[in-house]
């Protein structure tokens, strides 16, 4: 290797090499970066979450507002009917103490009406931690933050069902 080739190599001048994570001169880096907060929001932007549980999604979407909550275009009262499913998609704004505070969308699909309501709480508490990071620690104490991950359990071979055995007959 000629000498210059070496000096071009940033292998063996490693006052060239940039550091890990930082892009081309003039760019903010990724810790650098943030989605901004309710406070800060435009007029047509929202602070977003995601949630799921079980096989249901929800994209929820927060804006500053007078406390409706609408769940695929119809009221929650009205696409919930369960008082408990009611509760749960209520309870992180509660906590929080803002239930008068935003303005809520969701779109949820997938799985039954528990999974949805389920998968609505997390995607509205995270929502909820990104337009007010102050309320971070009271939804994790709560237990808002935590991703149900149980499943469907498979079905097995020789099984009717997951564990459900054939019945069994001695004669």
């Amino acid at each position: 290797m000629t000498e210059e080739q070496a000096q071009g190599s940033p292998l063996l001048a490693p006052q060239k090499v940039r550091p890990a994570g930082s892009g081309p001169a003039g760019q903010k880096g990724k810790a650098e970066r943030r989605r901004p907060t309710a406070g800060e929001l435009g007029p047509k932007e929202f602070c977003w979450g995601t949630g799921r549980r079980k096989k249901a999604v929800a994209r929820v979407r927060l804006r500053p507002g007078s406390g409706k909550i609408l769940i695929n275009d119809r009221p929650v009262d009205e696409y919930f009917v369960n008082p408990r499913d009611q509760k749960d998609v209520r309870s992180p704004l509660a906590a929080a103490g803002s239930l008068e505070r935003y303005d809520v969308w969701v779109n949820v699909g997938g799985g039954g009406s528990t999974g949805q309501a389920g998968a609505v709480l997390l995607g509205l508490a995270r929502a909820l931690c990104q337009a007010d990071p102050a309320c971070v620690g009271l939804m994790k104490d709560n237990d808002f933050l935590t991703r149900d991950s149980r499943i469907k359990e498979r079905k097995k071979y020789g099984h009717a069902a997951a564990r459900r055995s054939f019945q069994f007959s001695k004669r």
